[in-house]
């Protein structure tokens, strides 16, 4: 019964991990069917990022009010009703909000699901437990897109969404039969109101801020001047509020430790670089491309099967040895490989494209791994729990605001190089004179040539944006040398 109650947690902690990767091969089939552009498709990432991001600093609120298997059950219970509505939705607007209360129900479960399996497994089984709980934060984010992918081309995109109801029901139902004798003592703990609002306001702000400046012309609209305003306004207020109130939502004071902010500011860089890359590269496979949901699915996954394989190796060195080389060598392996890919080529292979994603693999244990010892080494014991809450929020949020500003830069990008590349193109009129010459009327020609420019020009943009890419991963991987050697090896058990 104890392992059934491990395999539950972890089939919990998979669910909400899939549901940040499963939606990258599918922003193309949901914009289509809801008959939008695919940087406004993106929002369904985002919007579920965002709200995870901002749900996770409550859990331990929630689960010292209303009890730790209660607010797990229920949260189970929610993500699988949101989940339904989200495959219901029939407008993107609709979709969005569901997609946020699906990331507010979601944020607690990785929290809490390893929460449990310390509390319930004794200490000489505890590694085993968390290994299989780990294992699914690995291999989730592997079958995503082709989960994905193959949903999307086989039943369409709402299926990506209704198949974590089954899930979601089962472990909520089964887990509060497993695991509700182990309900933790309730204790009337006050919340941080203030804090939460101010926190809500100035990254909901920043955020649709960073989704809409495109559409609206950024500062050219009073919007998003307006947004602009309140993000500042209310990230100072809740900078001065959390810092000096007694019982913080988000305990700011473990920034005080160098190893801890140097670590959090490597992750963020690297993780937004990472996840932006990560989001755009399904989005040209199948916009630009050729490629279906699921051949976009199957190429984006190449990245996680080697990174599984020497996960072990990575967590056995991090025990062992300074983190900060490990973590410098993970980056930078991570920014080597998308500098390379920055010289991509329209007429690639399937392979041409997956072989670089499957060799960037390898160096994501040894960024995740020991930057994660790092930071929690920093801080003393009694802060953290929630110094890993907070780098789980700065990781997710930095996922977010990258995904809008990849999507963003990627059009302008492409916008500059169709122009420029519109002024060069066929200037003798060689090209134009070739494609009359087999047959085709002067308006075909013309269209021939438009879809020339416009594919090089993505391919270009596409390009330009793995450069910086990679060069923020070299940035990052050069910041880790400001962190002091750790003193201690961290328990990483209640990282998430």
């Amino acid at each position: 019964m104890l392992w059934l109650a491990a395999f539950l947690l972890a089939a919990a902690n998979f669910v909400v991990v899939l549901d940040t990767t499963i939606a990258n091969v599918s922003v193309p089939n949901i914009a289509g069917g809801l008959a939008v552009s695919s940087s406004q498709g993106t929002y369904v990432i985002t919007s579920y990022a965002v709200a995870e991001a901002i749900s996770v600093p409550l859990t331990g609120w929630l689960a010292a009010r209303f009890g730790t298997v209660r607010v797990f059950v229920v949260s189970m219970m929610l993500f699988g009703v949101f989940s339904v509505l989200c495959g219901l939705a029939g407008s993107l607007g609709t979709l969005v909000a569901f997609r946020v209360l699906q990331g507010l129900a979601g944020g607690p479960l990785m929290p809490l699901s390893q929460t449990l399996l310390l509390r319930i497994f004794p200490k000489e089984k505890v590694g085993a437990a968390i290994g299989l709980w780990s294992m699914t934060t690995l291999i989730a984010p592997i079958m995503g897109p082709i989960l994905g992918g193959v949903l999307c081309d086989q039943v369409g995109w709402p299926s990506i969404f209704f198949i974590n109801a089954p899930i979601a029901l089962l472990c909520g139902y089964a887990g509060w039969q497993l695991l509700k004798r182990y309900e933790s003592e309730l204790l009337s703990m006050r919340m941080d109101g203030i804090g939460l609002g101010l926190m809500v306001v100035w990254v909901a702000a920043l955020q649709i801020l960073l989704d809409e400046g495109k559409n609206q012309d950024w500062f050219a609209s009073s919007e998003i001047i307006l947004l602009a305003i309140v993000a500042v306004i209310g990230f100072i207020a809740f900078l001065i509020w959390e810092l000096t109130e007694r019982t913080p939502i988000v305990d700011l004071r473990v920034f005080r430790h160098r190893g801890y902010s140097v670590s959090v500011l490597t992750i963020s860089l690297a993780f937004g670089s990472f996840f932006g890359a990560t989001v755009l590269t399904p989005l040209w496979l199948q916009s630009y491309m050729g490629y279906t949901a699921t051949e976009a699915g199957y190429a984006t996954a190449m990245s996680g099967i080697l990174a599984v394989m020497v996960a072990p190796l990575a967590a056995k060195l991090s025990s062992s040895m300074d983190p900060r080389p490990l973590v410098f060598c993970g980056v930078m392996w991570l920014g080597g490989v998308t500098l390379f890919r920055s010289f991509s080529t329209s007429d690639m292979t399937f392979w041409q494209v997956a072989i670089p994603l499957l060799i960037q693999g390898i160096g994501m244990p040894f960024f995740f791994v020991p930057l994660t010892g790092l930071a929690l080494a920093s801080v003393t014991e009694a802060e953290t729990a929630s110094a890993a809450g907070l780098m789980n929020f700065m990781r997710t949020l930095s996922g977010a605001f990258a995904t809008s500003l990849v999507n963003t830069a990627w059009e302008d990008r492409a916008s500059l190089n169709r122009s420029d590349l519109a002024g060069v193109v066929d200037k003798s009129g060689e090209v134009m004179a070739q494609l009359s010459a087999s047959g085709m009327d002067h308006e075909l020609s013309r269209n021939v040539i438009d879809q020339l420019v416009q594919a090089q020009s993505i391919m270009l943009s596409t390009n330009q944006i793995f450069w910086l890419s990679g060069l923020s991963f070299v940035i990052a991987a050069m910041v880790i040398w400001l962190a002091p050697r750790p003193t201690r090896v961290a328990d990483t058990s209640t990282a998430h």
